[in-house]
């Protein structure tokens, strides 16, 4: 008998089916809202299936999707990343940076941008588990401390100035399809075979189950936790790099709000807040949702300010809607 086995031992087989069977509903659920969101836009404006307004919703999809990712990690582990924002922001920034005060490469930035999210990543980890702050608090911390090394280092003022080739990543095309998008399938595959097919997700989806049962059975929760953080640190690096490259520029404001995009994608696709459920796909269908959203409202042009009550409310729904599955599947159990 696994470790995982081990912790999961009072898991019944009709519990472990309900459950799947309840996060394959809210996946479909949020790809009927897709669709649904996707043709009422169709007729709604003009422009919304122009081929112009298609590369940026995937562009701007790309963004969030990677760094939901990202979050959904965290979540599963019945954590919070609320740093996502102001670290891509900080990323974005030293990567440009990078390219024009130090005459490096597009890819070098990539990488100096992807350093900086690890870094913030360990930082975060290791207040949880060695420090043992509360998540929540721990990365509410890091969102302050990131942004405020973001002013100082740029002045509050966007760096600009840069290359043509540094756009690559987030307006490049590979045989007509956004580089972008490619980065974020890349990026989907690999979280997704190693949260489903590896003994490292099988510890991470135990660990947000059940903290206590996963320590008692011989994971090390510290140095895998950890790692947890690392990695999404690894993709929020990665997430700002391309926002940047977006726009050909580094900014200082990038980010503000983010985080509420990222969970909500997460929790629309089925991440539950109270920890050990999620899946990648489901979060891929959740950014699409929140990207369309974002994209109808500026074709139809309503303000930011309506734009964040509308999120704040598919979050509270989708929130609702992970309680009601959890209370069902405790009174079936």
């Amino acid at each position: 008998m696994t470790t995982v086995e081990r912790a999961d031992e009072a898991v019944r087989p009709g519990d472990w089916l309900r459950e799947r069977l309840s996060n394959a509903l809210s996946e479909f659920t949020a790809a009927a809202a897709l669709i649904v969101l996707f043709v009422a836009l169709s007729f709604a404006s003009p422009h919304f299936l122009t081929a112009d307004n298609l590369f940026n919703i995937g562009a701007q999809t790309a963004v969030i999707a990677i760094i939901a990712t990202a979050q959904t990690m965290v979540i599963i582990t019945k954590g919070i990343d609320l740093s996502v924002g102001s670290v891509a922001a900080l990323a974005g920034v030293v990567g440009a940076m990078t390219v024009r005060d130090l005459g490096f490469s597009v890819w070098t930035a990539t990488l100096v941008a992807i350093v900086i999210g690890a870094l913030a990543g360990l930082v975060n980890g290791l207040l949880v588990t060695a420090a043992r702050i509360p998540p929540f608090i721990a990365t509410l911390g890091m969102m302050s401390a990131a942004r405020g090394l973001v002013f100082i280092i740029t002045g509050a003022v966007g760096v600009y100035g840069l290359p043509e080739s540094f756009q690559l990543l987030g307006n490049g095309e590979i045989a007509g399809i956004p580089f972008a998008i490619v980065l974020t399938g890349l990026v989907a595959i690999g979280i997704a075979f190693l949260l489903s097919q590896t003994q490292f997700g099988q510890y991470t989806y135990a660990m947000g189950s059940n903290l206590e049962a996963a320590r008692r059975s011989g994971i090390s929760v510290g140095r895998h936790l950890t790692t947890v953080y690392v990695i999404a640190g690894v993709l929020v690096g990665l997430g700002g790099m391309i926002a940047a490259s977006r726009v050909n520029s580094g900014q200082p404001n990038y980010g503000i709000a983010l985080e509420l995009d990222v969970i909500a994608a997460a929790v629309i696709g089925g991440a539950s807040l109270f920890g050990g459920q999620g899946r990648i796909i489901g979060t891929l269908i959740g950014a699409f949702l929140i990207a369309l959203v974002r994209n109808g409202a500026v074709l139809l042009d309503i303000s930011i300010h309506v734009q964040m009550v509308i999120v704040g409310l598919i979050i509270w729904a989708a929130v609702y809607f992970d309680q009601y599955r959890r209370r069902r599947l405790e009174s079936r159990g």
